[in-house]
């Protein structure tokens, strides 16, 4: 009886915090802030205020709330404090919403953004048209195997070859199949889809476009992918 008493209460304290999580993100303020801090980078209140496009006084209720629930953190510098997703399991919750939602959505064609659709920040890696097409190109490949959980040996060797420096004692999957909201098909997420992302940011490959998530590719970037990738589309 007693083993039976203390399943029960662990049930209950899971549904109790997942449904305080949902409660959390039911704001449709709180959202677009969760949603504008999706490019990874640190915020401010004032921003995140315009964002949502509500008071100061109101973004200060609402981001205390969602920095109570654990989805972000707010670091201080000096006199001024900003605001970020929690991590990477935070940002790829979010974008899991946006596909499930998306599918209530029944339009012929995607409303999405054309910058946006092409490429953009999932948190901390790449996502859009140009990702799709590069994870499905490593899994063609053999860089990944089919369910995308883990780089094979070649994936590795390519990786290495690229200058892709994985963390060894990462705390976060390794590597896994990330669903894109807007083409419905994966990208490469965990830690390798975030260390491919920095050397392209490093490479000059990428370039983000200031307080948005899209993502510009250069024509270094569009040089290397087609190096890299059997890309079936075209990253012009």
């Amino acid at each position: 009886m007693l083993n039976k008493i203390e399943v029960d209460d662990s049930d209950t304290q899971l549904e109790s915090s997942m449904a305080a999580l949902a409660a959390a993100m039911s704001d449709p303020s709180r959202v677009k802030m969760l949603c504008a801090l999706m490019d990874g980078r640190a915020w401010t209140a004032t921003e995140l205020s315009a964002v949502a496009d509500i008071a100061s006084s109101t973004a200060s209720s609402h981001l205390n709330r969602l920095v109570n629930s654990h989805l972000i953190t707010c670091l201080s510098q000096g006199r001024h404090r900003y605001y970020r997703l929690a991590g990477h399991e935070v940002g790829q919750l979010v974008e899991m919403m946006m596909g499930v939602s998306w599918k209530r959505i029944p339009p012929p064609k995607t409303r999405t953004p054309v910058q946006l659709r092409v490429a953009r920040t999932c948190y901390d890696h790449l996502a859009g048209e140009v990702a799709v097409e590069i994870y499905e190109s490593m899994r063609r490949e053999g860089w990944i195997n089919d369910d995308g959980t883990h780089l094979t040996e070649k994936g590795h060797e390519n990786f290495q070859q690229m200058g892709v420096v994985l963390d060894p004692k990462t705390k976060r999957k390794p590597c896994c199949a990330c669903l894109d909201w807007s083409e419905r098909r994966s990208h490469l997420g965990g830690d390798a889809g975030a260390a491919f992302f920095t050397l392209c940011e490093h490479r000059g490959w990428l370039k983000r476009v200031q307080g948005f998530r899209e993502v510009n590719i250069t024509s270094s970037g569009k040089a290397a992918f087609r190096k890299w990738f059997a890309l079936s589309g075209n990253p012009d």
